[in-house]
């Protein structure tokens, strides 16, 4: 369970640096996206044959950071991200 917790943070924290632009996203935010885009990852990984879901593997790991990068980019359009240009 711990393993899985530090997955999801590097996970997380991958898929921010991944995408572009500033985050406005606290750590337990990065946390909770990286978490989901694990599971998502081991999911889809798991569905094409490769491994278990709480099996590390590399294309579980791809799909997962990718997957991150996606629920970041929900997070900040349901946040509002929106600045007023002046």
């Amino acid at each position: 369970m711990i393993g899985f917790i530090i997955a999801g943070l590097v996970i997380g924290a991958l898929a921010r640096l991944v995408k572009p632009g500033k985050q406005n996203l606290s750590i337990f935010m990065t946390l909770l996206l990286g978490l989901a885009g694990s599971v998502i990852g081991g999911v889809i990984a798991n569905l094409l044959g490769t491994g278990d879901i709480f099996e590390l593997n590399i294309l579980g790991f791809i799909v997962s950071v990718i997957a991150a990068v996606l629920l970041i980019g929900v997070a900040e359009g349901i946040t509002g991200r929106r600045k007023v240009h002046r």
